[in-house]
């Protein structure tokens, strides 16, 4: 345990069986808690957002989307330089230093949501480190690919992505609970407006703890600090990691190229955002910020001189295949959009169901609190625990169906329960009882984020069998990290709309990008000919 590996083979089915598979299996079930604190740190912004609306916080329902945004941001730029950790650092080096990071945002958060007068800046930066844990799927997920033989790529994978989502459901069902009594101490902070959990509302009035949802990943991150550091092994093959430095020269590798990540972000993130939050008020349009952002950080990275830098431009020549990009395309539509509607589920369920939208003098209002509206704590939860649970299930369906096979039922799937969520959307945000419609839109939401987990299983599968060994770790990491960015597009694109007073528009706008994904899927790999027939 903890040793570093060679002549690791596990494509050899006799190695496999008397010594791989007990490797690969610890590894994994280090990689998978892990992983979920990852996306707990980094997604938790949409369910404190919501507390700080009921709390009072004196910000704007459009500032503390951009909470959600940052992070999402954030954390997809960081998966670019994660991509190419493994090789370069190690995976047990990577696994350990980049959940022990975690701890600073995690303290940090619980610190300062102690003071409802905290300004804004200082969340925005808190959300912005959270994006530490977005960084860590890229490379979680490039460092499982080489324990497993290629005949159960689609399950390992599929169990590593699948239940290392559960954070994003583990979040936001322990959160709201924990919130609930002084788990740390401190002073609590009473409710203006109803708040929930899984078991049930809050009314206005009681008192809450909400510097515990930072404080709370402190109990699992050092335990699986210490896990990651003595269970997992470094492999260091020739196609894996082969030339390593030692843990502090490994440990500063990773600051350097995550600090590359954290510039390219900062720049996108001022570009983009007002001056009253931060800003330059220039307000360049995401779509052409986000390939600002891809292309410096990929540009930053290259600079690096020395074994880096070669290491780098040898995990490079992904970029020269056709399969790489379609692939981005195609993982976009399923992880994209897991993540973002996850990022954002909660504060839109209060948005348009916890309020009342009435004509006043001609001018449609939505200010006024719904008490009949559901609670976003109690329902939240239930997408993002879907779409994680029948993850593996979509790998390994893929195994047996083929991956493009079945990323393409769930690519229909998905722009059919797109429209859906639009109309009913469309009619609660014009309706004084919002919540007559919440029942059908939760409903088709739900088969919505069942469809992207599916898919997210399948598409892994697909890479896993067009890349080569070598390839196919860097192509995991890299799609990820593109198809994160939807953990910043789909809040900001929600933000945007629910301002426009149009919040169906966002769901019309992915329901036409799926249709594309369903084109690139069968020209590249169910078509008669196709260069890879169903992989």
């Amino acid at each position: 345990m903890g040793q570093d590996l060679r002549n690791y083979t596990p494509d050899d089915e006799t190695y496999w069986s008397e010594t791989g598979r007990a490797i690969a299996n610890r590894n994994l079930w280090i990689s998978i808690p892990s992983l979920l604190c990852g996306f707990a740190v980094w997604l938790y912004w949409g369910i404190i957002t919501v507390q700080m609306l009921n709390l009072g916080f004196p910000f704007e329902k459009s500032q503390l989307f951009t909470l959600a945004a940052i992070a999402g941001l954030t954390g997809a730029t960081l998966r670019i330089p994660s991509t190419f950790f493994i090789r370069i650092a190690g995976g047990r080096n990577t696994i350990f230093f980049t959940t022990a990071l975690l701890m600073i945002p995690a303290a940090g958060t619980g610190y300062f949501l102690q003071d409802p007068d905290t300004p804004l800046w200082v969340f925005q930066i808190l959300a912005f480190l959270s994006g530490i844990g977005g960084g860590n799927f890229a490379s979680s997920m490039s460092n499982i690919s080489f324990f497993f033989p290629r005949k159960v790529q689609g399950y390992a994978l599929g169990m590593n992505a699948g239940l290392g989502n559960f954070g994003v459901t583990t979040m936001q069902i322990v959160i709201p609970l924990v919130m609930t009594f002084g788990l740390f101490g401190g002073e609590p902070m009473v409710l203006e407006n109803t708040s929930g959990t899984l078991i049930g509302k809050i009314p206005a009035g009681t008192e809450t703890y909400i510097h515990n949802a930072g404080y709370v990943w402190l109990l699992a991150l050092i335990p699986l600090a210490f896990a990651g550091w003595l269970g997992m092994n470094n492999i260091r093959d020739d196609h894996v990691s082969p030339d390593i430095p030692g843990p502090l020269g490994a440990f500063g590798i990773i600051t350097f190229m995550l600090l590359l990540g954290f510039v390219a972000a900062a720049v996108g993130l001022w570009l983009m955002l007002p001056a009253t939050v931060g800003g330059s008020g220039w307000d360049v349009s995401k779509w052409i910020v986000l390939p600002i952002v891809i292309a410096l950080t990929v540009g930053l990275l290259k600079l690096i001189p020395g074994q880096v830098g070669r290491n780098l431009t040898r995990q490079y020549r992904i970029f020269g295949n056709k399969h790489t990009w379609a692939m981005t395309v195609i993982y976009t539509m399923t992880f994209g959009s897991f993540i973002g509607y996850a990022a954002t589920f909660a504060l839109a369920i209060k948005v348009v169901f916890g309020f009342q939208h009435i004509e006043v003098d001609g001018v449609m209002t939505h200010d006024l609190a719904n008490p009949d509206g559901p609670s976003a704590l109690m329902y939240a939860w239930m997408g993002p625990f879907i779409g994680a649970l029948i993850r593996p299930i979509g790998g390994m369906m893929a195994d047996k169906l083929g991956g493009a096979r079945v990323t393409q039922w769930v690519s229909v799937v998905m722009v059919a329960s797109a429209l859906g969520v639009a109309y009913f959307l469309k009619q609660a945000y014009v309706s004084a009882t919002p919540q007559d419609y919440f029942l059908p839109f939760m409903i088709l939401f739900l088969i919505l984020f069942t469809a992207t987990g599916i898919g997210n299983g399948s598409t892994f599968r697909t890479i896993a069998v067009v890349f080569d060994k070598e390839q196919a770790g860097p192509v995991l990491g890299w799609t990820s990290a593109v198809a994160a960015y939807g953990a910043f597009i789909i809040p900001k694109v929600f933000g945007e709309q629910i301002k426009a007073a149009t919040p169906e528009y966002a769901l019309y706008g992915f329901a036409i990008f799926y249709g594309v994904c369903i084109l690139i899927n069968w020209w590249f790999y169910m078509r008669p000919n196709a260069y890879v027939k169903n992989p």
